[in-house]
């Protein structure tokens, strides 16, 4: 089964794949191997992101992280997807939204790079929190938005002076992570704020 119920979408998936893994460009069929295979190149994109750290970030640097992570695996890699997405109880924003809503996060988030230095911890908490929350409800991509939010996290916190964040607390907490979502969704950023409070404090 799916992780996502999707609308409007048709031959998404791979062949012989039991509608588990989407259509790629390598025939992968089998679930662990794709996972395996997307967990690889993911580190590499890390491995180039940091080493080439951004100057400044637009939405079109995430595209491109996209691109250069999953481009030999899914055609799409990079774009904008163009099929609605849910999951229970989270409507991610429509395919049609996701232009105008990228240019809005650009401007609310991305644009403030430079002024994450002199930003104080709870200032960052707070708006490391409803970047995230944002991002994930935009859900820009057909897979992989949430490996994309967490790259964008840790840029942003090396950015600010912090560390990379660990996310084995997000990952053993899963439903509070995603109510945490569903209350963002909401304006109640709480949640995440608590999330991500926890792990810097802990890292620090």
């Amino acid at each position: 089964m799916s992780r996502y119920d999707v609308s409007g979408s048709e031959g998404d998936y791979e062949p012989g794949a039991e509608g588990k893994v989407l259509r790629n460009l390598p025939g992968i069929t089998d679930p662990a191997e794709i996972n395996i295979a997307e967990t690889e190149l993911l580190e590499d994109l890390y491995t180039r992101v940091f080493d080439h750290f951004p100057e400044a970030l637009d939405f079109q640097t995430l595209c491109q992280w996209h691109r250069t992570w999953l481009g030999n695996v899914y055609d799409w890699a990079g774009q904008y997807r163009t099929v609605n997405l849910a999951k229970p109880d989270i409507q991610f924003a429509t395919a049609t939204q996701i232009d105008k809503l990228a240019k809005q996060f650009e401007q609310q988030y991305l644009s403030r790079f430079a002024e994450l230095p002199e930003m104080s911890d709870e200032a960052l908490v707070a708006f490391l929190a409803e970047m995230h929350v944002e991002f994930i409800l935009i859900h820009p991509f057909r897979e992989g938005n949430g490996r994309v939010s967490r790259l964008l996290l840790d840029v942003m916190a090396v950015k600010a002076g912090a560390q990379p964040l660990d996310y084995s607390l997000w990952d053993e907490h899963k439903d509070f992570y995603f109510k945490a979502i569903q209350a963002g969704r909401d304006g109640d950023y709480r949640h995440v704020e608590r999330l991500i409070r926890d792990v810097m404090e802990e890292q620090q």
